[in-house]
């Protein structure tokens, strides 16, 4: 196990607004970051500042008051934030942690006029930070983009799976599974979100092409309700179940609704391959959680998706529905090229650590420190 060298302890004021909400992908960020964190360098000494009162007036004072507040107060010498959420002004050094900046690089999500004043708020403090972690080249470049700071300031630390996402999840795991969501022997497997840019239309048009020749042998299962609201090419919104009817895949679609956190490993170990068509990812943790169950993946190339999949799948121009069904044929039928993307799978997945994430993310603290 990594240790890092330490002579005297260090303080981190940690901000813990997410750390409650396990299921975000901010809580588990923070929370596998402390827990990393804490296995590397035993002796730190990592402080929660804990939130009182939820809601969005209560965040905002929160970010900006109370974090930087009781940051001063515990004499730490890093103030953590953990997400795009600095404060303008604090007495001790901030490091924050930007996933993506989504906002501003995506029209579609800047919304209404008190979400686009936080956004100019984070942009601000962004500025004031005295560094910048993000997830990807593409984010940091992304970053470099919209936000007014210097490149020196911007470090790529990736993510990593959870340990529970392995090759090596029990068979009578993926059985229970199995039967719980009433899933076929084989399956290709959707499991994310679906807001505009997770691009659900290409996802489902994929199956347009290849649903006759292996829809009915490899279904493609989606963790998602009939009713979820997605969106076309064009900004119109549907429910999945009428976007899959309309382009005539709902017989080699399945919708199996909400995933418990617990059987998501067995899900994606089950799966013969991942499809993840998405047009922008700051980093892309479902593909990696296939990869590091052994499962290859087929989607896009846009955005971060390249640097996590490597060559552990097939990826090609994000709206190219038909070149994709030609990659997810060849890998569902052909075994040979699924073992061997398999194993590519696993060994990709293995550059990414919880303990590599904290261990880079360490130095960085502690060399911000000493400036």
């Amino acid at each position: 196990m990594l240790q890092y060298p330490s002579h005297l302890p260090m303080r981190i004021a940690l901000n813990a607004w997410f750390h409650d909400m396990p299921t975000t992908g901010s809580g588990q960020y923070t929370r596998q970051l402390e827990s990393a964190l804490r296995e590397i360098a035993p002796d730190l000494d990592i402080a929660l500042v804990r939130p009182g009162p939820r809601g969005n007036i209560a965040k905002l004072w929160f970010e900006q008051v109370e974090f930087p507040r009781n940051a001063a107060r515990l004499n730490a010498d890093i103030a953590l934030a953990p997400y795009w959420a600095p404060p303008l002004r604090s007495d001790v050094p901030v490091v924050v942690t930007i996933h993506d900046v989504i906002p501003l690089a995506l029209p579609e999500y800047r919304g209404g006029p008190l979400q686009r004043a936080y956004t100019s708020l984070a942009r601000a403090a962004a500025a004031n930070a005295a560094h910048i972690i993000t997830d990807s080249e593409f984010s940091r470049n992304d970053i470099l983009k919209h936000l007014p700071v210097s490149a020196e300031s911007v470090s790529i630390i990736p993510l990593a799976a959870d340990a529970r996402f392995t090759p090596t999840v029990p068979a009578e795991q993926i059985e229970a599974v199995r039967e719980r969501y009433d899933l076929p022997s084989s399956y290709v497997l959707y499991l994310s979100n679906f807001d505009r840019r997770k691009n659900i239309e290409t996802l489902l048009q994929v199956y347009v092409w290849c649903g006759e020749p292996i829809g009915h042998d490899f279904p493609l299962v989606i963790a998602g309700e009939p009713d979820t609201v997605v969106y076309d090419a064009h900004g119109r919104a549907m429910t999945l179940a009428q976007m899959a009817q309309g382009l005539e895949v709902d017989d080699v679609v399945r919708l199996i609704g909400r995933v418990a956190e617990a059987d998501k490993p067995a899900l994606y170990a089950g799966a013969r391959c991942f499809l993840f068509t998405s047009l922008y990812e700051g980093f892309g943790l479902p593909a990696l959680e296939a990869l590091a169950c052994g499962v290859p993946v087929v989607g896009s190339n846009a955005a971060s998706i390249p640097e996590v999949v490597g060559n552990a799948g097939m990826l090609v121009e994000p709206l190219d529905a038909r070149r994709m069904a030609g990659a997810l044929i060849a890998i569902c039928t052909e075994d040979d090229l699924h073992q061997q993307l398999s194993q590519r799978a696993v060994l990709q997945a293995s550059k990414f650590s919880w303990q590599r994430t904290a261990f880079e993310t360490l130095a960085t603290l502690k060399s911000v420190a000493r400036k």
